[in-house]
């Protein structure tokens, strides 16, 4: 059974570290890891990110595509 898990680049809690040996990071959750942080979630909990926030890209307003 695959579990849809979120992804982690559309998160804003996601960010890209400057350690090579831990290059994925979550704000939220104050870790880095080898492996995206959903992955990490899911393997030590069996629940799917409670935390994941989309990210807002500038000029969105959040009322569609037209931002009426």
């Amino acid at each position: 059974m695959a579990v849809d898990l979120p992804e982690c680049i559309k998160c804003m809690h996601y960010y890209v570290t400057y350690d090579p040996a831990k290059p994925y990071g979550c704000r939220a959750m104050r870790f880095k890891s080898r492996r995206m942080p959903a992955q990490v979630v899911y393997a030590a909990s069996g629940l799917v990110c409670q935390l994941f926030s989309m990210k807002m890209r500038p000029g969105n307003t959040g009322k569609g595509e037209k931002g009426g």
